[in-house]
């Protein structure tokens, strides 16, 4: 009885109080009302909800001549284009207005729906009536007039901010492919999606999250192949998320993720528009963030890791060469030193005698056991690793590739870690650079199977290994398997798992996305040459 009073008392505290960085009701009611017809108390009011900063302007003018209303445009100084508001708003308004006054009849019977129709030559103007539409439009970079004696204002679409070009991605390099990569500007991601999907079921959805920042995020798929229910949840998971600030695609990927506690991510990201066309077209929804040029993608499958745009514009054959090797070296940068450090440990009859006569000539005088040895060269790889990322590159580069050098040629020279240890090393660093999606969690892993392997030995790392597919297993992203389509097992989606099959073999779509419009292209697409007696160039005499 006491627990259930002492529920309900804290339910009502939490009710009266606001969340963290909301306000609450008291105050807000001048933001929440409408409009006034005196124009110097509703600039009063927006100076009381925009603030006193140094960037907002309040252009006070006469329309006209002498006798007309008076107006005002406030905007954002940096987030506007100011020659539009120059050239189509602010001349038009002062000096043209005299001329179309004396036609139209404007003034003194001017209204709104006049002025918005008449004078100002800008698209994309909305009327409002409400001081909160106006701020939120304002602190988005959009123009707001005001006009005394009216009870409305407009928005008009002003917004030119300094923004990055279209160049190639950094994370994401192709030898054959577009070079375009998408930008921290969320209408040049929207529209270079849609220069690749030229179809009228392409849809673009916007929502704006963030109590502080209002940052606008899109959700881009195509009717018709998407499946419904995905919508619909993508759509629940970014209206419950509550927070001051959206500053970046990561920020919405932990709100709206299956799987927090997991090493393995369950939303892809990409910064390839090729890419997030390709995965769209498969039935997937994209989440554009305004502010970040990293688009996510969901649902996401285990497979997509080892899967390069590349693929698909190479032929087949070499393809899949590498995206076996992909695979191979995804199982050595987790597994190379954990096996080193069993095998050396606890299974030398597995070792050939000469191979085992070289290991032991090279640990010879070391004083510590493997496993702490590949932790120690583990920690300094991170170490490497990170301060190569985090400084200049040019400088990065120098401190990774030196210190490489002279730090393994000295720990080996003083005795401290063996040869080996450090070709294994290096060995299994370069292999986790070929799949970098997955680098993170390999080096989680690694880790891992270093402590199983050094402890258990080969029983350790099949406990680790057999514990990682089982919970690979148990994932889902937004409902679907993430290990899909090798559990649960799906052959005809086989085509691009392992070995990538050529173009006209892929009729349909993957099953556990496009079911809703499964087949992609004809059945017959197979490239055959000419038959007999048919012409495949110019005649021959």
């Amino acid at each position: 009885m006491f627990n259930l009073k002492k529920l309900k008392f804290l339910q009502f505290l939490i009710s009266q109080k606001p969340l963290k960085g909301q306000q609450s009701d008291k105050g807000q009611g001048d933001k929440r009302h409408g409009l006034t017809a005196n124009l110097k108390r509703n600039i009063t009011i927006l100076k009381d909800n925009l603030g006193t900063s140094g960037d907002i302007v309040y252009h006070e003018f006469t329309m006209g001549t002498e006798g007309r209303p008076d107006a005002s445009l406030i905007y954002v100084d940096g987030l506007v284009n100011k020659t539009v508001i120059n050239e189509f708003i602010i001349n038009p308004l002062m000096l043209e207005s005299r001329s179309v006054s004396e036609k139209c009849g404007i003034f003194p019977n001017y209204n709104i729906d006049v002025i918005k129709n008449t004078l100002i030559s800008v698209g994309g103007i909305e009327k409002v009536s409400t001081f909160e539409e106006l701020t939120d439009s304002c602190l988005s970079g959009d123009t707001v007039l005001l006009i005394n004696g009216l009870t409305e204002g407009l928005v008009i679409s002003t917004r030119g901010w300094q923004t990055r070009g279209v160049t190639e991605p950094d994370t994401e390099a192709v030898v054959r492919g577009p070079r375009e990569g998408f930008t921290e500007t969320l209408r040049t991601n929207t529209a270079l999606i849609r220069r690749r999907i030229k179809s009228t079921n392409l849809t673009i959805e916007t929502f704006t999250i963030g109590q502080q920042t209002k940052t606008d995020v899109a959700v881009v798929y195509i009717k018709g192949i998407v499946n419904p229910g995905l919508v619909k949840e993508i759509k629940k998971r970014l209206k419950s998320i509550n927070t001051d600030a959206i500053l970046e695609s990561g920020y919405i990927e932990q709100y709206i993720e299956d799987a927090p506690f997991s090493p393995f991510s369950t939303i892809g990201n990409s910064e390839r528009p090729d890419s997030v066309a390709a995965k769209i077209l498969e039935g997937r929804a994209a989440i554009i963030v305004d502010g970040t040029p990293m688009v996510l993608t969901v649902p996401l499958l285990f497979i997509e890791s080892f899967q390069s745009a590349e693929d698909y514009y190479s032929r087949p054959y070499y393809v899949s060469i590498v995206r076996i090797l992909r695979f191979v070296s995804f199982f050595i940068s987790i597994f190379g030193p954990g096996v080193y450090v069993a095998l050396v440990s606890f299974h030398q009859e597995l070792i050939p005698t000469p191979l085992l006569i070289t290991f032991a000539a090279a640990r010879a005088g070391t004083p510590f056991p493997a496993v702490v040895e590949a932790i120690i060269m583990g920690i300094a790889f991170e170490i490497l690793r990170e301060a190569g990322i985090r400084l200049p590159r040019p400088v990065g580069t120098a401190i990774s590739i030196v210190g490489a050098l002279v730090i393994g040629e000295a720990v080996v020279s003083a005795g401290l870690i063996s040869a080996s240890m450090v070709i294994v090393v290096a060995l299994t660093a370069i292999a986790s650079f070929v799949v970098p999606p997955q680098a993170d969690v390999g080096g989680i892993a690694r880790v891992s199977m270093v402590f199983l392997g050094g402890t258990l030995g080969a029983f350790g790392l099949m406990i680790g290994f057999l514990g990682g597919l089982i919970h690979l297993c148990t994932l889902r992203s937004f409902g679907t398997p993430y290990m899909s389509p090798l559990a649960p097992l799906k052959p005809l989606d086989w085509k691009d798992v392992v070995i990538r099959f050529p173009l006209w073999t892929m009729i349909t779509r993957p099953s556990s996305m496009g079911w809703n419009n499964p087949q992609r292209q004809e059945i017959a697409m197979m490239p055959a040459p000419p038959q007999d007696g048919e012409e495949s160039g110019p005649a021959q005499k």
